[in-house]
């Protein structure tokens, strides 16, 4: 199983389900969750839905070898499927972060309407490291929670922070013990079960409706440079490096 689907008392439950992969992301899981989104959309009893990862990461990224393919950030690709779901979607998202967050762990977080994480939480954009650019409109929306210096250590140097760094910056909520985080996530998700669903998923509509379609717009944006990127050369080197077990080398590069 690579995606677990949970429903109880109003809440629809996702785990990222690859642990021996850390949750590493599929083209084939972002479909599951693009069908499990719209599952929990047309479902009038969940009213929130959670994610989460199994055993101690939430997830490390993209699965390397479907990164590998050109094919990814394409208009039609599983990845930016994903992306436009979450990004639209109606109903309350909640995160509960357990451990490793990288990549687009981190960058779908931006998407959620409240984050939670385990005080073992991560954090990590590592991709210009990767000979990438920023994806999910991270670029337009990491400089205005977190501020633009932070963003840029973040985003161009791919600094890693701490949940507690994260609460600062306005990207997580709250700091839980591991043990606690889950339970606490789908606590805070049933509470939408006992409010007006039409008010709720409005007053969402109306906290994002200013960036919807600038998020739209750069999420495109930034896909026309990731997928020309993904097929070149520094990003070859680096994905090489990594299967090879060696450091990347990008002296060649001007």
């Amino acid at each position: 199983m690579s995606i677990g689907y949970q429903q109880d008392q109003g809440v629809a439950t996702f785990t990222l389900d690859r642990p021996e992969k850390k949750n590493a992301i599929t083209g084939a899981m972002y479909e599951a969750l693009v069908e499990n989104l719209r599952r929990a959309a047309e479902e009038r009893s969940v009213r929130a839905v959670v994610f989460t990862g199994a055993g101690n990461v939430y997830t490390a990224g993209n699965d390397l070898k479907d990164f590998a393919n050109p094919r990814f950030a394409q208009p039609d690709s599983p990845v930016l499927g994903f992306m436009q779901t979450l990004a639209g979607y109606e109903k309350p998202v909640i995160a509960a972060v357990n451990g490793l967050a990288v990549g687009i762990g981190v960058t779908m977080l931006l998407h959620c309407d409240l984050v939670y994480a385990a005080d073992t939480a991560s954090f990590s954009m590592p991709f210009t490291s990767l000979g990438l650019v920023p994806e999910f409109a991270s670029t337009l929306l990491f400089p205005m929670i977190a501020g633009r210096v932070r963003a840029a250590e973040a985003l161009m140097l791919g600094k890693p922070f701490l949940a507690a760094e994260a609460v600062v910056m306005g990207i997580v909520n709250a700091v839980l013990p591991a043990a606690e985080l889950l339970p606490h996530a789908q606590a805070a998700a049933r509470k939408f079960a006992s409010l007006p669903p039409g008010a709720v998923r409005d007053t969402k509509k109306l906290l994002r409706q200013s960036l919807g379609n600038a998020v739209q717009e750069t999420i495109l944006r930034e896909a026309s440079h990731f997928g020309p990127r993904l097929a070149g050369a520094e990003a070859r080197e680096a994905i090489a490096a990594i299967i090879e077990k060696r450091p990347p080398d990008f002296s060649k590069f001007g």
